[in-house]
Protein backbone atom coordinates (compact mmCIF):
# COMPACT_ATOMS: atom_id res chain seq x y z
CA UNK A 1 0.00 0.00 0.00
CA UNK A 2 1.40 3.14 -0.85
CA UNK A 3 1.37 6.18 2.52
CA UNK A 4 0.01 9.10 2.43
CA UNK A 5 -3.31 10.39 0.50
CA UNK A 6 -2.61 7.60 -2.19
CA UNK A 7 -5.03 5.20 1.00
CA UNK A 8 -8.22 7.81 0.05
CA UNK A 9 -7.82 6.22 -4.06
CA UNK A 10 -7.42 2.41 -3.05
CA UNK A 11 -10.11 0.78 -5.12
CA UNK A 12 -12.80 -1.84 -4.58
CA UNK A 13 -11.79 -4.44 -1.69
CA UNK A 14 -8.64 -2.75 -1.01
CA UNK A 15 -7.22 -2.69 -4.82
CA UNK A 16 -4.57 -0.50 -5.86
CA UNK A 17 -4.66 0.92 -8.99
CA UNK A 18 -1.86 0.93 -11.15
CA UNK A 19 0.75 3.46 -11.65
CA UNK A 20 0.14 6.13 -14.59
CA UNK A 21 3.15 6.77 -16.69
CA UNK A 22 1.63 8.26 -19.58
CA UNK A 23 -1.86 9.14 -21.70
CA UNK A 24 -2.76 9.74 -25.25
CA UNK A 25 -5.94 9.80 -27.69
CA UNK A 26 -7.90 7.22 -26.13
CA UNK A 27 -5.20 5.51 -24.41
CA UNK A 28 -3.26 5.40 -21.00
CA UNK A 29 -0.15 3.36 -20.54
CA UNK A 30 0.97 2.23 -16.75
CA UNK A 31 4.47 1.87 -15.31
CA UNK A 32 4.22 -1.92 -16.51
CA UNK A 33 3.75 -0.27 -19.82
CA UNK A 34 0.15 -1.89 -20.30
CA UNK A 35 -1.85 0.26 -22.51
CA UNK A 36 -5.54 0.39 -21.10
CA UNK A 37 -9.00 2.07 -23.25
CA UNK A 38 -10.24 4.80 -21.54
CA UNK A 39 -13.67 3.85 -21.94
CA UNK A 40 -15.60 6.31 -19.54
CA UNK A 41 -13.43 9.31 -20.37
CA UNK A 42 -12.01 9.18 -16.57
CA UNK A 43 -15.30 10.19 -14.56
CA UNK A 44 -16.60 11.58 -18.44
CA UNK A 45 -14.60 14.33 -18.37
CA UNK A 46 -11.88 13.85 -21.06
CA UNK A 47 -14.28 14.78 -23.73
CA UNK A 48 -11.41 15.92 -26.33
CA UNK A 49 -8.94 12.90 -25.39
CA UNK A 50 -5.68 13.02 -23.85
CA UNK A 51 -2.54 14.99 -24.91
CA UNK A 52 -3.77 17.51 -27.21
CA UNK A 53 -0.85 19.02 -28.64
CA UNK A 54 -3.20 22.08 -29.32
CA UNK A 55 -4.56 22.36 -25.82
CA UNK A 56 -0.75 21.74 -24.44
CA UNK A 57 0.13 24.76 -26.73
CA UNK A 58 -2.64 27.07 -24.82
CA UNK A 59 -1.64 25.85 -21.47
CA UNK A 60 2.44 26.81 -21.92
CA UNK A 61 1.59 30.28 -24.17
CA UNK A 62 -0.54 30.85 -20.91
CA UNK A 63 1.47 30.51 -18.69
CA UNK A 64 4.50 32.14 -20.04
CA UNK A 65 2.07 35.05 -19.56
CA UNK A 66 -0.03 34.92 -16.90
CA UNK A 67 -1.14 32.05 -14.97
CA UNK A 68 -3.63 34.04 -11.94
CA UNK A 69 -5.73 37.21 -11.82
CA UNK A 70 -8.18 37.64 -9.25
CA UNK A 71 -11.30 38.88 -10.96
CA UNK A 72 -11.83 42.19 -8.50
CA UNK A 73 -8.60 42.75 -9.87
CA UNK A 74 -8.00 42.21 -13.58
CA UNK A 75 -10.42 40.87 -16.54
CA UNK A 76 -9.16 38.13 -18.15
CA UNK A 77 -8.53 37.95 -22.09
CA UNK A 78 -9.52 34.36 -22.31
CA UNK A 79 -12.35 33.72 -19.61
CA UNK A 80 -14.41 36.88 -21.51
CA UNK A 81 -13.48 35.07 -25.05
CA UNK A 82 -14.70 31.68 -23.34
CA UNK A 83 -17.75 33.18 -21.95
CA UNK A 84 -18.56 34.82 -25.54
CA UNK A 85 -18.29 31.44 -26.91
CA UNK A 86 -20.45 29.58 -24.30
CA UNK A 87 -22.93 32.00 -24.79
CA UNK A 88 -23.30 31.61 -28.57
CA UNK A 89 -22.98 27.42 -28.69
CA UNK A 90 -25.57 27.34 -25.51
CA UNK A 91 -28.10 30.27 -27.41
CA UNK A 92 -30.71 32.67 -26.75
CA UNK A 93 -30.99 33.14 -22.65
CA UNK A 94 -27.62 32.10 -21.65
CA UNK A 95 -26.13 35.05 -21.63
CA UNK A 96 -23.33 34.95 -18.97
CA UNK A 97 -21.06 32.50 -17.33
CA UNK A 98 -19.56 32.06 -13.60
CA UNK A 99 -16.29 30.17 -13.50
CA UNK A 100 -15.18 28.28 -10.21
CA UNK A 101 -13.14 24.70 -10.26
CA UNK A 102 -15.50 21.74 -9.56
CA UNK A 103 -19.15 20.95 -10.63
CA UNK A 104 -19.89 20.80 -7.01
CA UNK A 105 -19.00 24.40 -6.39
CA UNK A 106 -20.73 25.60 -9.82
CA UNK A 107 -23.93 23.80 -8.29
CA UNK A 108 -23.99 25.54 -4.61
CA UNK A 109 -22.90 28.80 -6.64
CA UNK A 110 -25.19 28.65 -8.89
CA UNK A 111 -28.02 28.10 -5.37
CA UNK A 112 -26.65 31.14 -4.44
CA UNK A 113 -26.98 33.31 -7.13
CA UNK A 114 -30.87 31.97 -7.31
CA UNK A 115 -31.14 33.06 -4.05
CA UNK A 116 -29.81 36.55 -4.73
CA UNK A 117 -32.31 36.52 -7.16
CA UNK A 118 -34.81 36.11 -5.08
CA UNK A 119 -33.98 38.23 -2.41
CA UNK A 120 -33.61 41.07 -6.04
CA UNK A 121 -36.61 40.53 -6.72
CA UNK A 122 -38.74 41.33 -3.09
CA UNK A 123 -39.13 37.74 -2.90
CA UNK A 124 -37.55 36.83 0.04
CA UNK A 125 -39.31 33.99 1.03
CA UNK A 126 -38.30 31.57 -2.37
CA UNK A 127 -35.25 29.44 -0.94
CA UNK A 128 -36.30 25.85 -1.54
CA UNK A 129 -34.90 23.79 -3.98
CA UNK A 130 -36.43 21.03 -5.63
CA UNK A 131 -34.49 18.10 -7.15
CA UNK A 132 -35.15 14.52 -7.96
CA UNK A 133 -34.52 11.00 -6.64
CA UNK A 134 -32.62 9.51 -8.18
CA UNK A 135 -30.04 12.67 -8.88
CA UNK A 136 -26.30 13.44 -7.84
CA UNK A 137 -25.88 17.14 -8.47
CA UNK A 138 -21.99 17.11 -6.14
CA UNK A 139 -20.32 16.04 -2.80
CA UNK A 140 -20.49 18.84 -0.85
CA UNK A 141 -23.26 18.98 2.12
CA UNK A 142 -25.39 20.75 0.38
CA UNK A 143 -25.28 18.95 -2.99
CA UNK A 144 -25.62 15.92 -1.39
CA UNK A 145 -29.11 17.24 -0.21
CA UNK A 146 -29.90 17.91 -3.36
CA UNK A 147 -28.74 14.00 -4.34
CA UNK A 148 -31.18 12.40 -2.41
CA UNK A 149 -28.55 9.58 -1.77
CA UNK A 150 -30.35 8.13 1.21
CA UNK A 151 -26.21 6.75 2.60
CA UNK A 152 -25.92 10.77 3.53
CA UNK A 153 -29.14 11.08 5.29
CA UNK A 154 -27.92 11.51 8.35
CA UNK A 155 -25.55 14.69 7.72
CA UNK A 156 -28.17 16.64 6.24
CA UNK A 157 -30.98 17.36 8.65
CA UNK A 158 -29.74 21.10 8.81
CA UNK A 159 -30.47 21.59 5.06
CA UNK A 160 -34.55 21.24 4.94
CA UNK A 161 -34.41 23.21 1.96
CA UNK A 162 -33.74 20.45 -0.03
CA UNK A 163 -37.32 18.30 -1.13
CA UNK A 164 -37.47 16.04 -4.04
CA UNK A 165 -39.82 14.19 -6.75
CA UNK A 166 -39.26 10.84 -8.67
CA UNK A 167 -36.89 11.01 -11.46
CA UNK A 168 -38.47 9.37 -14.60
CA UNK A 169 -36.70 5.75 -15.34
CA UNK A 170 -37.14 4.20 -18.91
CA UNK A 171 -36.03 1.13 -18.03
CA UNK A 172 -37.70 0.61 -14.03
CA UNK A 173 -41.04 2.10 -14.21
CA UNK A 174 -43.66 1.52 -11.78
CA UNK A 175 -44.50 -2.56 -12.72
CA UNK A 176 -47.74 -2.48 -15.30
CA UNK A 177 -46.90 1.06 -15.74
CA UNK A 178 -45.41 2.11 -19.10
CA UNK A 179 -41.98 4.30 -19.35
CA UNK A 180 -43.93 7.65 -21.45
CA UNK A 181 -46.85 7.27 -18.89
CA UNK A 182 -44.68 7.39 -15.58
CA UNK A 183 -42.46 10.05 -17.23
CA UNK A 184 -45.56 12.10 -17.49
CA UNK A 185 -46.63 10.93 -13.57
CA UNK A 186 -43.35 11.99 -12.25
CA UNK A 187 -43.76 15.44 -14.24
CA UNK A 188 -47.15 16.04 -12.36
CA UNK A 189 -45.05 15.21 -9.11
CA UNK A 190 -43.37 18.17 -9.14
CA UNK A 191 -46.18 20.49 -9.84
CA UNK A 192 -47.98 18.56 -6.75
CA UNK A 193 -44.71 19.10 -4.74
CA UNK A 194 -44.81 22.38 -5.38
CA UNK A 195 -48.43 22.91 -4.45
CA UNK A 196 -47.73 21.17 -1.04
CA UNK A 197 -44.70 22.84 0.06
CA UNK A 198 -46.18 26.39 -0.71
CA UNK A 199 -45.30 27.89 -4.48
CA UNK A 200 -44.27 31.62 -3.10
CA UNK A 201 -41.83 29.63 -1.14
CA UNK A 202 -40.33 27.33 -4.17
CA UNK A 203 -37.12 29.00 -5.69
CA UNK A 204 -35.86 26.39 -8.21
CA UNK A 205 -36.06 23.04 -9.91
CA UNK A 206 -32.85 21.23 -10.47
CA UNK A 207 -32.21 18.30 -12.83
CA UNK A 208 -30.09 16.21 -14.93
CA UNK A 209 -31.26 16.06 -18.63
CA UNK A 210 -29.55 12.64 -18.92
CA UNK A 211 -28.41 11.50 -15.93
CA UNK A 212 -25.03 10.67 -15.08
CA UNK A 213 -23.83 9.07 -12.10
CA UNK A 214 -27.59 8.68 -10.62
CA UNK A 215 -29.14 6.86 -13.33
CA UNK A 216 -26.32 5.46 -16.03
CA UNK A 217 -27.43 8.21 -19.24
CA UNK A 218 -31.14 7.38 -18.04
CA UNK A 219 -33.28 10.21 -20.34
CA UNK A 220 -36.76 10.86 -20.62
CA UNK A 221 -39.80 11.35 -23.11
CA UNK A 222 -39.29 14.97 -25.10
CA UNK A 223 -42.79 15.09 -23.20
CA UNK A 224 -41.30 15.05 -19.98
CA UNK A 225 -39.02 18.20 -20.41
CA UNK A 226 -41.95 20.06 -22.31
CA UNK A 227 -44.19 19.59 -19.31
CA UNK A 228 -41.43 20.45 -16.45
CA UNK A 229 -40.87 24.11 -18.18
CA UNK A 230 -44.57 24.60 -18.36
CA UNK A 231 -45.09 23.69 -14.42
CA UNK A 232 -42.30 26.20 -13.51
CA UNK A 233 -43.19 28.82 -15.62
CA UNK A 234 -46.72 28.10 -13.99
CA UNK A 235 -45.76 28.72 -10.58
CA UNK A 236 -42.38 31.45 -11.01
CA UNK A 237 -40.03 28.82 -10.63
CA UNK A 238 -36.84 28.47 -12.33
CA UNK A 239 -35.23 25.35 -13.75
CA UNK A 240 -31.90 24.67 -13.12
CA UNK A 241 -30.28 21.80 -15.66
CA UNK A 242 -27.07 20.34 -14.09
CA UNK A 243 -25.05 19.31 -17.56
CA UNK A 244 -22.18 18.64 -15.53
CA UNK A 245 -21.69 15.59 -17.37
CA UNK A 246 -24.00 15.69 -20.25
CA UNK A 247 -22.95 18.91 -21.49
CA UNK A 248 -20.00 20.17 -23.61
CA UNK A 249 -21.09 17.84 -26.68
CA UNK A 250 -20.95 14.75 -24.98
CA UNK A 251 -24.62 13.61 -26.32
CA UNK A 252 -24.18 14.78 -29.93
CA UNK A 253 -25.67 18.74 -28.96
CA UNK A 254 -23.98 21.63 -27.26
CA UNK A 255 -26.33 21.10 -24.30
CA UNK A 256 -28.31 17.82 -24.30
CA UNK A 257 -31.13 20.59 -23.52
CA UNK A 258 -30.60 21.82 -27.13
CA UNK A 259 -32.71 18.50 -28.21
CA UNK A 260 -36.04 20.09 -26.32
CA UNK A 261 -36.22 23.27 -27.54
CA UNK A 262 -39.31 24.32 -26.19
CA UNK A 263 -37.92 22.77 -22.38
CA UNK A 264 -34.83 25.24 -22.35
CA UNK A 265 -33.63 25.61 -18.76
CA UNK A 266 -33.14 29.52 -17.03
CA UNK A 267 -29.72 28.68 -15.97
CA UNK A 268 -27.12 25.40 -16.89
CA UNK A 269 -24.48 24.31 -14.79
CA UNK A 270 -21.08 22.92 -16.81
CA UNK A 271 -17.93 20.67 -15.45
CA UNK A 272 -16.40 17.91 -16.55
CA UNK A 273 -16.08 17.91 -20.40
CA UNK A 274 -15.60 22.12 -20.00
CA UNK A 275 -11.86 21.67 -18.94
CA UNK A 276 -11.72 18.20 -20.53
CA UNK A 277 -9.52 16.96 -17.86
CA UNK A 278 -6.80 19.37 -18.70
CA UNK A 279 -7.84 21.88 -15.99
CA UNK A 280 -10.37 22.29 -12.75
CA UNK A 281 -12.95 24.25 -14.70
CA UNK A 282 -16.79 24.38 -14.07
CA UNK A 283 -19.28 27.39 -14.78
CA UNK A 284 -23.17 28.38 -14.25
CA UNK A 285 -23.93 30.40 -17.38
CA UNK A 286 -27.49 32.33 -16.59
CA UNK A 287 -29.43 35.09 -18.41
CA UNK A 288 -28.37 38.58 -18.67
CA UNK A 289 -31.94 39.51 -17.20
CA UNK A 290 -30.94 37.64 -13.95
CA UNK A 291 -27.51 38.94 -13.68
CA UNK A 292 -28.62 42.50 -14.34
CA UNK A 293 -31.24 42.14 -11.84
CA UNK A 294 -28.52 40.34 -9.21
CA UNK A 295 -26.01 43.52 -10.27
CA UNK A 296 -28.74 45.96 -9.63
CA UNK A 297 -29.30 45.05 -6.07
CA UNK A 298 -25.62 44.77 -4.71
CA UNK A 299 -24.02 42.62 -6.94
CA UNK A 300 -22.89 38.58 -6.44
CA UNK A 301 -19.58 39.02 -4.64
CA UNK A 302 -18.93 35.58 -3.69
CA UNK A 303 -17.03 33.26 -5.47
CA UNK A 304 -13.33 30.88 -4.63
CA UNK A 305 -9.66 31.94 -4.90
CA UNK A 306 -9.50 30.25 -8.22
CA UNK A 307 -13.12 31.39 -9.62
CA UNK A 308 -12.16 32.48 -13.27
CA UNK A 309 -9.21 31.81 -13.29
CA UNK A 310 -7.19 32.52 -16.21
CA UNK A 311 -4.86 29.19 -17.07
CA UNK A 312 -8.28 26.94 -16.66
CA UNK A 313 -10.05 29.87 -18.65
CA UNK A 314 -7.34 29.20 -21.40
CA UNK A 315 -7.51 25.51 -21.27
CA UNK A 316 -11.61 25.86 -21.82
CA UNK A 317 -11.13 28.14 -24.50
CA UNK A 318 -8.85 25.99 -26.42
CA UNK A 319 -10.68 22.50 -25.25
CA UNK A 320 -13.91 24.38 -27.07
CA UNK A 321 -11.99 25.58 -29.85
CA UNK A 322 -10.66 21.52 -30.60
CA UNK A 323 -14.55 20.48 -30.01
CA UNK A 324 -15.79 23.00 -32.63
CA UNK A 325 -12.87 23.02 -34.93
CA UNK A 326 -12.94 19.18 -35.12
CA UNK A 327 -16.71 18.79 -35.25
CA UNK A 328 -16.37 16.31 -31.99
CA UNK A 329 -20.02 16.93 -31.39
CA UNK A 330 -21.31 15.83 -34.61
CA UNK A 331 -18.98 12.90 -34.40
CA UNK A 332 -20.55 12.33 -31.33
CA UNK A 333 -24.01 11.72 -32.48
CA UNK A 334 -22.69 9.86 -35.20
CA UNK A 335 -20.47 7.45 -33.14
CA UNK A 336 -22.68 7.42 -30.58
CA UNK A 337 -25.46 5.99 -32.78
CA UNK A 338 -22.56 2.74 -34.11
CA UNK A 339 -21.49 2.12 -30.33
CA UNK A 340 -25.34 1.71 -29.16
CA UNK A 341 -26.19 -0.86 -32.04
CA UNK A 342 -22.79 -2.99 -31.13
CA UNK A 343 -23.87 -2.63 -27.73
CA UNK A 344 -27.29 -3.98 -28.62
CA UNK A 345 -26.19 -6.61 -30.49
CA UNK A 346 -24.02 -7.42 -27.67
CA UNK A 347 -27.09 -7.63 -25.59
CA UNK A 348 -28.55 -9.97 -27.74
CA UNK A 349 -25.93 -12.18 -27.22
CA UNK A 350 -25.47 -11.83 -23.22
CA UNK A 351 -28.25 -12.38 -21.02
CA UNK A 352 -27.02 -10.28 -18.01
CA UNK A 353 -27.38 -6.92 -20.38
CA UNK A 354 -30.56 -5.82 -19.43
CA UNK A 355 -30.34 -1.80 -20.92
CA UNK A 356 -28.52 -0.29 -23.40
CA UNK A 357 -29.67 3.21 -23.29
CA UNK A 358 -28.02 6.32 -23.78
CA UNK A 359 -27.53 10.02 -25.64
CA UNK A 360 -24.11 10.71 -28.40
CA UNK A 361 -21.34 9.23 -26.49
CA UNK A 362 -23.00 9.13 -22.88
CA UNK A 363 -24.23 5.82 -22.97
CA UNK A 364 -24.50 2.73 -20.31
CA UNK A 365 -25.20 -0.86 -19.50
CA UNK A 366 -27.25 -2.46 -17.15
CA UNK A 367 -26.33 -5.42 -15.75
CA UNK A 368 -28.88 -7.76 -14.67
CA UNK A 369 -29.56 -11.38 -12.98
CA UNK A 370 -32.34 -12.12 -15.26
CA UNK A 371 -33.48 -9.93 -18.59
CA UNK A 372 -36.99 -10.45 -18.37
CA UNK A 373 -37.33 -9.95 -14.73
CA UNK A 374 -34.57 -6.88 -15.00
CA UNK A 375 -33.99 -8.74 -11.36
CA UNK A 376 -30.65 -7.63 -10.03
CA UNK A 377 -27.90 -9.50 -9.01
CA UNK A 378 -27.15 -10.19 -5.57
CA UNK A 379 -24.92 -7.33 -3.66
CA UNK A 380 -22.47 -9.87 -2.33
CA UNK A 381 -21.27 -10.24 -5.73
CA UNK A 382 -20.28 -6.42 -6.16
CA UNK A 383 -21.38 -6.66 -9.68
CA UNK A 384 -19.70 -3.07 -10.53
CA UNK A 385 -16.37 -4.40 -8.60
CA UNK A 386 -15.51 -7.82 -10.14
CA UNK A 387 -16.67 -5.98 -13.12
CA UNK A 388 -13.90 -3.31 -13.53
CA UNK A 389 -11.55 -5.70 -12.38
CA UNK A 390 -11.83 -8.26 -14.91
CA UNK A 391 -12.47 -5.42 -18.05
CA UNK A 392 -9.07 -3.73 -16.38
CA UNK A 393 -7.78 -7.36 -17.33
CA UNK A 394 -8.99 -6.78 -20.95
CA UNK A 395 -7.47 -3.28 -20.67
CA UNK A 396 -10.56 -1.39 -20.46
CA UNK A 397 -11.08 1.17 -17.75
CA UNK A 398 -14.49 1.63 -17.28
CA UNK A 399 -17.14 3.14 -14.52
CA UNK A 400 -20.48 1.92 -13.40
CA UNK A 401 -22.56 2.52 -10.14
CA UNK A 402 -24.87 0.52 -7.61
CA UNK A 403 -26.63 3.69 -7.84
CA UNK A 404 -28.16 4.69 -4.24
CA UNK A 405 -27.72 1.69 -2.33
CA UNK A 406 -28.99 -0.82 -5.13
CA UNK A 407 -32.35 0.76 -5.05
CA UNK A 408 -31.47 1.46 -9.30
CA UNK A 409 -30.03 -1.27 -10.65
CA UNK A 410 -26.23 -1.61 -11.39
CA UNK A 411 -24.83 -0.17 -14.87
CA UNK A 412 -21.20 0.57 -16.20
CA UNK A 413 -20.83 3.71 -18.50
CA UNK A 414 -19.58 3.38 -21.98
CA UNK A 415 -18.85 6.87 -22.92
CA UNK A 416 -14.98 7.19 -24.73
CA UNK A 417 -13.82 10.26 -26.28
CA UNK A 418 -15.88 11.97 -28.21
CA UNK A 419 -12.53 11.20 -30.48
CA UNK A 420 -12.94 7.72 -30.71
CA UNK A 421 -13.15 5.99 -34.06
CA UNK A 422 -16.01 2.86 -35.39
CA UNK A 423 -12.31 0.93 -35.09
CA UNK A 424 -12.24 2.40 -31.28
CA UNK A 425 -16.23 1.50 -31.12
CA UNK A 426 -15.26 -2.16 -32.29
CA UNK A 427 -12.31 -2.62 -29.86
CA UNK A 428 -13.82 -1.36 -26.59
CA UNK A 429 -17.24 -3.42 -27.32
CA UNK A 430 -15.40 -6.70 -28.17
CA UNK A 431 -13.10 -6.35 -24.76
CA UNK A 432 -16.50 -5.27 -22.95
CA UNK A 433 -17.90 -8.56 -24.46
CA UNK A 434 -15.21 -10.96 -23.01
CA UNK A 435 -15.87 -9.51 -19.77
CA UNK A 436 -19.23 -10.04 -19.34
CA UNK A 437 -18.48 -13.18 -20.68
CA UNK A 438 -16.03 -14.18 -17.89
CA UNK A 439 -18.40 -12.72 -15.37
CA UNK A 440 -21.47 -14.29 -16.46
CA UNK A 441 -19.70 -17.79 -16.28
CA UNK A 442 -18.14 -16.54 -12.75
CA UNK A 443 -21.76 -16.38 -11.96
CA UNK A 444 -23.50 -20.02 -13.14
CA UNK A 445 -20.29 -21.15 -11.39
CA UNK A 446 -21.25 -20.03 -8.06
CA UNK A 447 -24.89 -20.79 -8.29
Amino acid sequence: MTPGVQRFWTGRAGRQPPAIERASGLHIWDRDGKRYIDVTSGPIAVNIGHGNERVLAAMREQSERYCFAYPSNFESERSTELSQRLAGLAGPGLDCAFYVSSGSEAVEKCLQFVRRVAMARGENARYKIISRDPSYHGSTRATMALSADPGYAPYLTDYPAALHVPAPSSYRPPAGVAASVYAMQCAEALRARIIETGPETVLAFIMEPVMGFCGGADSAPPEYYRRIREICDEFGVLLIYDEIVSGAGRTGTFLASGRWPTARPDLVILAKGLGGGYAPLAAFLAPARLVDAVAGAGGFHVGHTHKAHPLACAVGLAVLEVTIGDRLIEKAAQSGEYLRAKLRRLQGDSPIIGDVRGLGMLNAVEIVADRDSKRMLPRELDVIGRVQALAREQGLLIYGRRTHAGRFGDWIMVAPPLIATHADVDEIVDGLGRCLGRFQQEIAAAA
